[in-house]
């Protein structure tokens, strides 16, 4: 199978795993990952289960692309997050419930779980609303994801960004656990947060947590 093969079939997978997993619904949701002169990304309307490798898009960086199958509306954020952050590889985008819940209320996730630092910094910043599909968003998303792998979109839903598709889906579902646990909170009132000086050691634990040593690894592959 060749490499670009490979990255359609993952997506594909990535797309029907955001419905399993309960952080999307229908086709609202769409990913990219980038690839050669460009990106690969999600198709436009096509039900996930019903995808084929060939109805991923290959866009190139000035937007174009070949054949009959019209990208995801929201190719312009994609696009514009991967020409922007050379640390990100891949992009999933949804609409879960509960980061689209705070979204709605215009707010951003405070560091109220040391898993927050997951995202990359003491916050999930909110991007300011903007038409979807619209330059305008493009814009406001990638200023919102500075220093950052994910954001939420005011009125609209969550995005998150990694070295990976899985990396990334896998935030995109923290971002979702961090969110509802937010909405728990406000009830009580705004709850209390970590200080940055906290965020910053966790940041800093972060840049080894879950990695094993050569050796392990090593140890691992023979055992299996």
């Amino acid at each position: 199978m060749s490499e670009e093969l490979a990255l359609r079939t993952e997506l594909i997978e990535a797309c029907r795993s955001m419905n399993r997993l309960g952080i999307n619904k229908g086709t609202s949701g769409n990913i990219s990952v980038r690839h050669g002169d460009g990106f690969l990304i999600s198709p436009t309307g096509i039900p996930y289960d019903k995808l084929l490798p060939e109805h991923v898009v290959a866009m190139r960086w000035d937007a174009t692309f070949e054949g009959d199958v019209l990208p995801s509306s929201e190719w312009r954020f994609h696009r514009d997050i991967l020409q922007a952050r050379p640390d990100l590889n891949a992009v999933v985008h949804t609409h879960s419930t509960y980061a689209t819940t705070v979204s709605i209320l215009g707010k951003q996730i405070p560091a109220i779980h040391y898993a927050i630092a997951s995202a990359g910094g003491p916050t999930i910043r909110c991007a300011p609303y903007a038409i979807f599909g619209s330059q305008e968003l493009a814009d406001n998303v990638v200023t919102a994801l500075e220093g950052r792998r994910a954001c939420l979109l005011e009125h609209h839903g969550v995005i998150a960004a990694h070295v990976s598709i899985a990396r990334a889906l896998a935030l995109a579902v923290t971002v979702e656990e961090l969110a509802h646990q937010y909405l728990l909170c406000l009830p009580f009132g705004e709850p209390p947060v970590l200080s940055d000086a906290q965020m910053a050691e966790v940041g800093e634990k972060f840049k080894t947590y879950g990695q094993q040593s050569p050796k392990a690894l090593t140890g691992l592959r023979q055992a299996s």
